[in-house]
């Protein structure tokens, strides 16, 4: 067997990580094509198929999920190292790259992250807003943001930004048809627009009142999994929609949308950013964490 450049193990180490050839193109700056190529001269020089490719998957062979298992924590030790060396520079440098909720991104992220690149501006942040749930490693992010009770348990989470309030909001034109519900049941009897998860999963719309703590499975004609077709919606009298209440707060003053139920619309936890537990993190990480801990003004959502 030819001995392996450890610059061919990026190319693999990529293909593995992203499952996609045009992805991990992109972050190796070539072109798919090249990719295959060099991926194919690899597995010639080991005299094994690594990856099982058709024109829509990517899978690993066994030979392929062990070399995977056994680079990846190599591969991640040398980029530390190398990120180790911004301590020696002024101020950090490189990628930052973060993964979260589109909420989370509108809400809280970009309001911290114009601030931050201010601060820092020998910084590159990318932004990915994904409603999904991914898991930001093997994804290639260095951190996410997410409500903390999504949060895996082997990750390290902080607090980033305000508490956050719901709101149960509808048109006039909706409640020109239907009555103002006084409780969280007599939504029951009315059209709902619901939210499906990536995942499949519908939202149960979440009360709490006096020690009192409810979820309603509401049901409607219309399910959406985008909160801003969600305003859309109840904007253009489709039903009640359950959104934050900061989304809403303009479409309210200006009398567009009625809110109700807001004794029982109690502020929850922010939400979270979290990465990975490592010894050592990136100085650009490091920086953003501490950055993004502290109080801001307030900002209104982009």
């Amino acid at each position: 067997m030819k001995r392996i450049d450890p610059a061919d193990l990026s190319v693999f180490l990529a293909i593995a990580t992203h499952r996609s050839f045009r992805r991990a193109a992109v972050e190796l700056g070539v072109t798919p094509s090249a990719l295959s190529h060099a991926l194919r001269a690899i597995e010639e020089r080991l005299d094994l198929r690594l990856v099982n490719r058709t024109t829509r998957s990517v899978a690993l062979t066994e030979a392929g999920e062990r070399l995977f298992a056994r680079i990846r924590p190599a591969f991640r030790d040398i980029d530390d190292a190398i990120e180790d060396l911004n301590l020696f520079r002024g101020a950090p440098a490189g990628t930052l790259r973060l993964n979260a909720s589109r909420a989370a991104t509108r809400l809280v992220l970009l309001p911290i992250v114009t601030r931050f690149q201010r601060a820092y501006p020998d910084v590159r942040v990318e932004v990915v807003a994904d409603d999904a749930l991914s898991d930001v490693v093997s994804a290639g992010f260095d951190a996410g943001v997410r409500f903390g009770e999504v949060i895996a348990a082997d990750m390290i989470a902080t607090a980033i930004g305000p508490r956050h309030r719901f709101a149960i909001v509808g048109s006039p034109e909706h409640f020109g048809r239907h009555p103002v519900p006084a409780t969280p049941h007599d939504l029951r009897g009315q059209p709902c627009i619901r939210y499906r998860f990536h995942s499949g999963a519908l939202y149960a719309w979440e009360f709490e009142r006096g020690g009192i703590e409810l979820e309603v499975e509401v049901d409607g004609p219309l399910t959406l999994s985008d909160q801003d077709l969600m305003i859309d919606a109840a904007l253009a009298g489709a039903g009640l929609a359950y959104l934050f209440e900061q989304q809403v707060e303009g479409l309210l003053s200006e009398g567009r949308l009625v809110r109700v139920l807001q004794d029982w619309c109690p502020a929850y936890p922010g939400f979270f950013l979290y990465y990975p537990g490592r010894r050592q993190l990136p100085a650009a990480l490091r920086a953003f964490i501490d950055f993004a801990r502290k109080p801001s003004p307030a900002t209104a959502p982009f």
